[in-house]
């Protein structure tokens, strides 16, 4: 058997299964992903042995050494080298300049492929089994090193009716068609999921507004976003957003549902709204739910060590579908711990950085 291939097999099973959360084979299936990495992925190893660290030394998945997001600027993170991956995608950002493009090289987009759907089909279409998908987002011609994109795509073909698709072209979002989408729906009686970032969502409900504008979309439709919504034109705050979802399409807030995924990770989190709702709950707390085959934790910003529930600290994912990159990712995304999940508080910034810092200067050290 091909070295990689068990843990492939069983990660598979793990993310396709649909059984509870089950922690012994989630801590094993870790441990033996690390070993594999460890021996495969070049960068990483000289990372962990930086650190004292090797394959076998570990008996706690959480001791794993997590690299930090921007690594990924430096290094072609994946087992084998860059020739064996089959897509690249790349953060957001330009290509000139002093800024790099981080690159996430994924070698099996079949267990990306599993992670988005599984999730997708528990946290946003738990009641449903197809729905016209209209996204508000450019297609893979026009995206083809965006992860959103790519799964947004594959969330199109598993899930998506007839005249499902993309709703950007090169000259921006496609609002005219948007409209006849809309009207269709409300007069109609069919449902629609409308996709996208939280900032096509925000020029949508502008134009709308300039024209006076708003639709009852009916029943089980629903919204995903992702995003967030810093860096807007002008910044909205969260509840400001939704009711204004609320109000331009008439959409429950139980059916707007936030999409919490970054390039580095081949899996993403959800709100956890919509999937209680569905089994018959009102939820008090909006919050973020790891898929099964993730975990994770909130550190220290400054000393990475973890924290308990309540204490805000940046974000740090053990992601199995990451099987041929690397599995632990340490991120400068701020959160707090709560009971079933984690809360988003945003980016950390400044002081707040020096963990995420001298993690990166131990990579950088570690590859001369």
């Amino acid at each position: 058997m091909r070295e990689g291939e068990e843990p492939r097999a069983e990660i598979l099973r793990f993310i396709r299964r649909g059984a509870a959360d089950d922690e012994i084979a989630f801590r094993h299936l870790a441990l033996s992903v690390f070993e594999f990495q460890f021996a495969e992925n070049e960068p990483y190893r000289r990372f962990c042995e930086r650190r004292g660290v090797s394959a076998g030394s570990l008996s706690d998945p959480f001791e794993i050494p997590a690299v930090p997001t921007a690594a990924f600027k430096e290094a072609a993170l994946i087992c084998g080298g860059p020739e064996n991956a089959e897509i690249a995608f790349r953060t957001s950002g330009t290509t000139q300049g002093p800024e790099r493009r981080g690159t996430h090289y994924v070698r099996d987009p079949k267990l990306y492929e599993a992670a988005a759907i599984s999730s997708f089909r528990r946290f946003v279409v738990p009641e449903v089994s197809r729905i016209r998908v209209v996204i508000l987002g450019p297609g893979p011609q026009l995206a083809p090193d965006s992860s959103l994109t790519w799964m947004l795509e594959r969330i199109r073909r598993e899930f998506g009716t007839a005249g499902s698709g993309f709703y950007v072209d090169e000259d921006g979002l496609m609002t005219e068609a948007l409209l006849g989408v809309l009207a269709a729906s409300e007069q109609e009686g069919q449902a629609i999921a409308l996709l996208g970032t939280a900032a096509a969502f925000a020029h949508l409900i502008e134009f709308l507004g300039g024209r006076g504008q708003h639709f009852r979309l009916p029943p089980g439709s629903r919204a995903m976003e992702t995003g967030g919504f810093k860096g807007l034109r002008r910044e909205i705050p969260r509840d400001e957003f939704y009711a204004a979802l609320t109000r331009t399409f008439g959409l429950s807030e139980f059916y707007c549902v936030a999409e919490y995924g970054m390039t580095e990770l081949c899996s993403q989190f959800y709100d956890n709204v919509l999937r209680e709702r569905s089994l018959g709950r009102s939820p008090e707390l909006r919050f973020k739910v790891a898929p099964r085959w993730v975990r994770t934790r909130v550190v220290d910003a400054e000393t990475l060590e973890p924290l308990p529930y309540g204490a805000v600290g940046v974000l740090r994912h053990y992601d199995l579908a990451n099987l041929y990159s690397v599995m632990a990712i340490q991120t400068d995304d701020l959160g707090v711990a709560v009971d079933g999940g984690f809360e988003i508080l945003g980016r950390a910034t400044g002081s707040e950085l020096r963990g995420c810092s001298i993690a990166m200067d131990q990579w950088l050290t570690a590859q001369r």
